[in-house]
């Protein structure tokens, strides 16, 4: 089956509950490990345009704060759970959440 690479930018005072999202609705399983991810810290930058309700910074003000990149893997099948999932436990108004495909030979 076709599995994505999943990747998030999270404030890091909420990447462990996102991180749990992620494999309460079984993400993160790699042959016979379960539970696998990363987390990366980075830097995040964003503007909120009029009508946002940003969780941090000023509407049109350009932000930058310390951010947390976690990276999973998931089954296409498991995409729209994990999107949901993560939706929910994340304290953004509009979560990053990448899919990307994963070349398996």
């Amino acid at each position: 089956m076709a599995r994505l690479k999943i990747e998030i930018s999270v404030p890091e005072s909420h990447a462990e509950a996102v991180i749990e999202a992620l494999h309460a609705v079984g993400a993160g399983r790699v042959g016979d490990y379960a539970r696998c991810s990363s987390v990366w810290r980075v830097t995040g930058s964003w503007q909120a345009l009029p009508g946002a309700q940003p969780f941090d910074g000023e509407v049109g003000v350009v932000q930058r704060s310390e951010e947390c990149r976690i990276e999973s893997v998931c089954e296409v099948g498991q995409a729209r759970a994990v999107q949901e999932a993560v939706r929910e436990a994340h304290p953004y108004e509009e979560a990053v959440i990448h899919f990307l495909p994963l070349y398996e030979p």
